[in-house]
């Protein structure tokens, strides 16, 4: 029997969200869910106690919203990663948690199989955002984008490799290491470690910044 080894705290104002949430991950035997809280500063308390090594923090939670608990936790907790879930109700705050460094993101509405994937990931140390939260946060963002935004993501992409632009280019798109790997023939692994040498070199902290850069690039 497999024992659970990573260990997960909900944070969510809505109960049925929360016990739709533990319904999906207590389903994998790798996977305990030692805590829940409805707001962001239960999140961030139950986080000290717990020392979890994944929070699934909503963005809209009342008492303290999931932006300031992100930044909490990271002063707080660092060792917990925070997977960031949301409804992209709002733009500006999609923007800012993503520059607040979340180990993953995710729309409400991800398939069970992709909620799993993303706590595996995240407590594995990888960033983890599903094509489908990346294509939707590029085409939110995208449309704000500023000239001097533009101007500095295509000087930061000149440092890159041509194989490395070509890796950022399908970040854009929103594939995943493996589609990305099938596009360009190569393995996951590589794919992998190209990404990591392209989050380096442009200074981004997760797979969507690098994303958004891309866009803002015209890769």
């Amino acid at each position: 029997m497999t024992v659970p080894h990573i260990r997960v705290v909900i944070a969510d104002d809505e109960p049925l969200i929360r016990a739709g949430i533990r319904m999906i991950l207590t389903s994998d035997r790798a996977i305990e869910v030692v805590a829940e809280g409805a707001n962001g500063r239960e999140a961030v308390e139950l986080a000290r106690v717990h020392a979890p090594d994944v929070v699934l923090l909503d963005l809209q939670m009342p008492v303290m919203d999931g932006l300031t608990a992100l930044a909490e936790l990271g002063r707080a907790v660092p060792s917990a990663r925070v997977i960031v879930l949301t409804t992209f109700g709002e733009r500006e705050n999609v923007l800012r948690a993503l520059e607040s460094g979340g180990a993953g993101f995710l729309l409400k509405d991800s398939a069970p199989a992709e909620l799993i994937r993303a706590v595996r990931a995240a407590a594995a140390g990888d960033a983890y955002l599903s094509p489908g939260a990346t294509r939707h946060v590029v085409e939110q963002l995208a449309s704000g984008r500023a000239p001097a935004r533009a101007e500095e993501a295509r000087r930061l992409v000149t440092a890159l490799s041509g194989r490395e632009r070509d890796v950022l280019a399908l970040l854009g798109e929103g594939l995943s290491n493996a589609d990305a790997g099938r596009r360009l023939h190569m393995s996951e692994a590589t794919v992998k470690t190209y990404v990591s040498r392209i989050l380096a070199k442009l200074g981004c902290e997760n797979r969507v910044q690098a994303a958004l850069l891309a866009r803002d690039a015209a890769l």
